[in-house]
């Protein structure tokens, strides 16, 4: 029998596959990995604690920094913590303009991870194609709020600006041509027999672990756990459309790919009525104070963001800053199953594991 000695290795902070500078030590035996503990807030910027002295406009763009892929879904869930609590009225056309903008980005952000993972495993062709759809939806957000990445485009109660003339029929041409890359991309990736050995069967757990974990979005879902709350609790205008959400009951990683695939599938069904539905004329600013001040209480709004639950815990003393204010997020909650999953695995399954997980490490350090 081959003697074998433990070794102690550090995946990250600059490991390229950790997306960021989130860090793994893994204890070894060989190849098989024996103990593995997750290193984070390398990125930590205090944006809770920076958020009580300033006011609830001027926290807008930190979300955006929260999770910089889906920056638009980040922007909502505070500004409808807030709307919540002031029992704020937002108009039809401004909820409709969230709720097109919020689908795009679950668009763009898992064309990001798929792009990206196809990359961590091996194929390089599909994160140059994933890059290149992105863009689309990118200058789709550049021409309505003038950037590329965080938008703080939300405000409460409303939108920061309307869409410029075209901006809808633009949209509109984009969901037949996304239809089409969708297919492509089955067809390039999907059926791929060395792909399919990288991922089937890989990273599984049950229904029973998710939950016990905490576990949203893919991640739960791939487990058989029905949970979406676009669903489950409608916010926005999700309950006039028609959607499914896709469930699988796999559990491994393979099932996490297919769900991201077919909710790219699910948001062109909602764009595609959304546009079709979108009013003529409207305002695109609700009737909100001047200085906006909360009346005293507490709130949790919750939404789902294409990684799973975030949510907005806010405390107001009725003041313009919050008292205090607490994030979910649901990267840092989903990884806490990790050491879990990478117990007893290959190092050459670490990076599968950890892509299929799909954790945005801004928002882990928020």
């Amino acid at each position: 029998m081959l003697r074998t000695e433990e070794l102690l290795l550090n995946v990250g902070p600059q490991h390229p596959s950790t997306h960021g500078v989130f860090r793994v030590i893994v204890k070894l035996d060989g190849e098989v990995i024996k103990e593995a503990i997750p290193v984070m807030g390398y990125l930590h910027r205090g944006t809770e604690k920076l958020a009580e002295n300033l006011s609830y406009t001027q926290i807008i763009p930190y979300t955006d920094r929260m999770d910089y892929v889906s920056a638009m879904t980040t922007n909502y869930v505070l500004v409808n913590a807030v709307e919540k609590m002031m029992q704020l009225e937002v108009p039809e056309r401004a909820e409709f303009l969230r709720l097109i903008v919020m689908e795009l980005q679950r668009i763009a952000s898992h064309m990001v991870w798929w792009g990206t993972y196809l990359l961590d495993i091996g194929a390089m062709s599909p994160f140059l194609y994933a890059f290149r759809d992105r863009e689309i939806i990118i200058d789709l957000f550049n021409e309505l709020c003038g950037a590329r990445l965080t938008y703080n485009y939300m405000r409460v109660g409303g939108v920061k600006w309307d869409a410029p003339e075209g901006w809808i029929d633009k949209v509109k041409k984009f969901i037949p041509y996304m239809y089409g890359k969708l297919e492509e991309y089955h067809t390039l990736v999907t059926g791929n027999e060395i792909f399919l050995s990288r991922i089937k069967g890989v990273g599984k757990y049950d229904a029973e672990t998710a939950i016990a974990y905490g576990l949203s979005g893919a991640n739960l879902r791939c487990t058989g756990v029905d949970w979406d709350i676009r669903k489950t609790q409608p916010y926005s205008l999700y309950s006039r459309f028609q959607f499914d959400v896709p469930v699988r009951s796999g559990g491994d990683c393979y099932d996490r790919y297919l769900l991201r695939m077919e909710e790219v599938k699910q948001s062109l069904r909602i764009l595609e009525q959304a546009v079709e539905q979108f009013p003529e004329q409207g305002e695109t600013m609700g009737k909100v104070p001047r200085v906006i001040r909360p009346p005293e209480g507490e709130v949790y709004s919750a939404i789902e963001s294409p990684r799973g639950e975030i949510g907005c815990y806010i405390i107001s003393r009725g003041k313009q800053e919050p008292f205090r204010l607490k994030f979910r997020r649901p990267s840092f909650v989903n990884l806490q199953i990790l050491p879990k999953l990478l117990v007893g695995e290959s190092m050459t399954n670490l990076i599968t594991i950890l892509g299929g997980i799909d954790i945005v490490v801004g928002e882990v350090d928020a």
